[in-house]
């Protein structure tokens, strides 16, 4: 069984076993076959840039290299900010109990991209936080599986039959378009207009 990740709460420590939601478990999936003439199986394959060579799946990876092309091992990798300054990376949720001490309102949760959504086990006792969550409370926490420079943002709560379950996700990020910017598009669509309307089509 993968290794729980473990509540703080209260003063009381929960290991809660993660089961993660697929897509598939909500909708079904549909998984498609491509056979060959000879009713042999396909495999993905990649055709490389000199339009020759063709490279079968795990056939390629990622490499990191130096200015002047040398290879890098990743391990001597130093990360810094777009300041130049150093960061520290951040350790695995599950490497130490997570605090629950931080809440979210609903548009907070709402505002954030979900990429991952894990049930917790029905036979967990969540009895020390369960009356909080029942109250629609919910929790935000930094999530990192790994570990990694940037945490993701976790979310505990409940569900509306009743199941607790964590989400994970980051901030979404909108570029709205401004109405000087609206406006300015309206009005190269009317000056295109006019322009069409001054053609002098007897001269063609």
């Amino acid at each position: 069984m993968a290794k729980p990740l473990v509540l703080s709460f209260g003063g009381a420590e929960i290991p809660c076993p993660l089961c993660k939601v697929e897509r598939s478990d909500l909708y079904g999936f549909v998984e498609i076959e491509t056979l060959d003439e000879q009713g042999r199986k396909c495999t993905l394959a990649t055709l490389a840039d000199d339009g020759r060579r063709v490279i079968a799946s795990g056939g390629t990876s990622f490499a990191s290299l130096s200015p002047e092309g040398h290879w890098v091992e990743k391990k001597t990798l130093i990360p810094t900010d777009n300041q130049g300054k150093r960061m520290t990376p951040v350790p695995s949720s599950y490497s130490g109990p997570v605090a629950l001490e931080k809440t979210a309102t609903i548009d907070e949760y709402l505002s954030h991209d979900i990429r991952a959504v894990y049930q917790i086990a029905s036979e967990v006792d969540l009895s020390p936080i369960m009356d909080e969550l029942k109250k629609g409370t919910i929790y935000q926490f930094p999530y990192s599986f790994r570990g990694g420079l940037e945490p993701d943002a976790g979310f505990l709560l409940l569900a509306a039959d009743g199941t607790p379950f964590i989400a994970i996700g980051s901030p979404t990020r909108l570029e709205f378009v401004g109405l000087s910017e609206s406006a300015g598009v309206g009005a190269e669509e009317e000056s295109g207009g006019e322009e069409e309307e001054s053609i002098d089509f007897g001269m063609m």
